[in-house]
């Protein structure tokens, strides 16, 4: 909560001055009832018309400062509330962004999306009634008690009978309601990945049949959620029924109570009507209270769930590293890399590379390709070893210099629904020639056949295009920004064969000195880059240039007569 809370601080002022007004008009809405008592004690029995209409005229501007006072204090609200959330929003998207694969990983994706939406919603949701609520319930219900009990002391103690018993009931429904909506949000970023998983997998689903299974997977989630939602609902209900019961019978009590001191003549019937008006003030005030615990359990539990993230420290921060000479522009120097620190996924891997030479990737599927990209991305450290770029240590360089040097597809990427200029520019302002240049090498020819050109629009993940095209698209992405070095993560997949042949003599034309990361599945792809990595379960099984591995490797070997059925060497 102090992680959040510290976006209200700059408002401070702003929150101060509608407490007051808020302060301004509740106080108003207390002056109604005695105002009321005054008109029934002494004005009327008189006959005194014009103490009448002086203390209804009263009643009557009350009420309307009142209400205007409410109103101007209620938008004040709205809009603190609405800008401190816009700023936690963004500070909290902007961690999102800058967040290690492996506290990615650990959060989940699904997480991090309730957490940016269901959360902050129940955030605001804290905010915004509090600040209505918060001011105006206590002064109601103090006020409304002060003023009771100076018209009518005997009948107020009856009222402050049942206090001790509310207070009994908020206690114990929120102690156990507020860890409960916490466990609702666990349960409903389960349905978040859920949802998330079926709607990017929905033509899978429905070429394998599986719509009934998946619907069924759902609705056990779904069902899970509502159980968890009906319970901490539950015990927060209790509140309002038993807070009802207690007061309706102190409310008995003093209307019996009020009637024998009206035949004993020691109180007035104005008082009386006054006492009961108060007493409803403070019963409606009561009666908030439980509306309010509900928001904080809500709120509370989602803003521990936000300042998780924003508290959260930077794992991959720039640390102070050597910088030495080196003829080489990638070093991997024996790198070791365990996602679950439990079994290498990538193990003593050395291999370097110069300006401008393209290095192959290689292995069957799980063996370290991705993974290996990742750690030269500094997406996650490694857990021993070095990787360095022209020299320097990558855990040295700023992130924005980090990534300003790399032009990368990776396997599972994604597309803006925008324009094709859209999505190769991607906010960088790089003009139509950088865009169209980029868009050529990467043999992106059905351009001209599109009615907009570049300025075609894409559905929703590109839903309009094949999946070569796409290929292309990302890889013209990717080479925009000239970028100096290029990853290529089994992006060609989807290419026929020429387009890639033309795809790799563009490359090796137009970017002669942009050092060239090449994961592919297929041979013909890397068969002639300057080294050849191949990858087995986490290891180098084989570094060198297609004759040499032809010669030294038998797994490459196997790869090759597989794919090509003659071995060339």
């Amino acid at each position: 909560m102090k992680t959040v809370l510290s976006y209200i601080r700059p408002h401070r002022a702003i929150l101060g001055l509608q407490f007051l007004i808020k302060f301004a008009g509740t106080v108003l809405e207390l002056f109604l009832p005695w105002m009321l008592s005054a008109i029934l004690d002494d004005a009327a029995p008189s006959g005194d018309i014009f103490k009448v209409l002086l203390w209804g005229g009263g009643m009557i501007l009350c009420a309307l400062m009142a209400l205007v006072t409410n109103i101007i204090a209620n938008r004040m609200a709205m809009k603190i509330s609405r800008n401190v959330i816009a700023a936690l929003r963004h500070d909290l998207y902007d961690k999102v962004l800058h967040l290690s694969g492996s506290q990615a990983d650990r959060l989940t994706l699904p997480s991090l999306i309730s957490r940016l939406t269901s959360d902050t919603y129940n955030v605001h949701q804290l905010l915004d009634n509090m600040q209505r609520l918060l001011v105006r319930a206590p002064i109601l219900l103090l006020g409304g008690m002060i003023i009771a009990a100076i018209l009518e002391p005997v009948l107020t103690l009856v009222l402050l009978g049942t206090l001790p018993l509310l207070g009994l009931i908020i206690w114990y429904t929120s102690r156990i309601g507020v860890p409960m909506y916490g466990q609702v949000q666990t349960a409903l970023d389960l349905l978040v990945r859920t949802v998330r998983e079926n709607i990017h997998g929905i033509r899978v689903i429905k070429a394998l049949s599986k719509s009934d299974d998946e619907i069924a997977r759902f609705e056990r989630i779904n069902q899970e959620l509502a159980q968890k939602e009906q319970r901490a609902g539950i015990v927060m209900s209790v509140t309002n029924p038993g807070m009802n019961l207690l007061l309706n019978l102190g409310l008995a009590l003093v209307i019996l109570a009020g009637a024998f001191r009206v035949q004993a003549g020691l109180t007035r019937p104005g008082i009386i009507i006054a006492f009961l008006s108060y007493l409803t003030i403070i019963i409606t005030a009561l009666m908030r209270v439980p509306r309010l615990f509900v928001i904080y359990s809500k709120g509370a539990a989602s803003a521990r769930r936000i300042a998780e993230i924003l508290d959260m420290q930077a794992d991959l921060a720039v640390k102070p590293c050597d910088r030495r000479p080196s003829p080489c522009h990638i070093e991997f120097s024996s790198v070791r890399f365990s996602y679950n620190k439990i079994k290498d996924n990538l193990q003593d891997i050395s291999f370097s590379l110069r300006q401008g030479e393209t290095l192959g990737i290689i292995g069957p599927t799980g063996s370290g390709k991705s993974t290996l990209v990742s750690l030269l991305l500094r997406l996650y450290d490694p857990d021993s070893g070095e990787i360095r770029i022209s020299g320097e240590n990558i855990q040295g360089m700023a992130p924005e210099i980090l990534y300003s040097k790399f032009g990368v597809v990776f396997q599972n990427d994604f597309l803006l629904t925008g324009t094709l200029r859209d999505n190769i520019d991607f906010g960088r302002p790089l003009g139509d020639a950088a865009v169209e240049a980029a868009a050529q090498t990467a043999q992106m020819d059905y351009v001209s056949d599109m009615d907009g050109g570049f300025s075609s629009l894409l559905s929703v993940k590109g839903a309009n295009l094949s999946g070569g095209q796409k290929q292309r698209l990302l890889i013209a992405r990717a080479l925009a920004a000239d970028p100096e070095i290029l990853v290529l993560d089994d992006c060609s997949s989807a290419l026929d064969y020429k387009t890639d042949a033309a795809l790799r003599r563009g490359l090796a034309v137009g970017y002669q000195n942009t050092t060239r990361i090449i994961i592919a599945q297929r041979i013909s792809s890397i068969k002639n880059a300057d080294k050849i990595l191949v990858l087995d379960s986490g290891r180098m099984i084989g570094y060198g240039t297609h004759p040499e591995l032809l010669a030294s490797c038998a797994s490459y070997r196997d790869m090759v007569e597989v794919q090509m059925g003659v071995v060339s060497r």
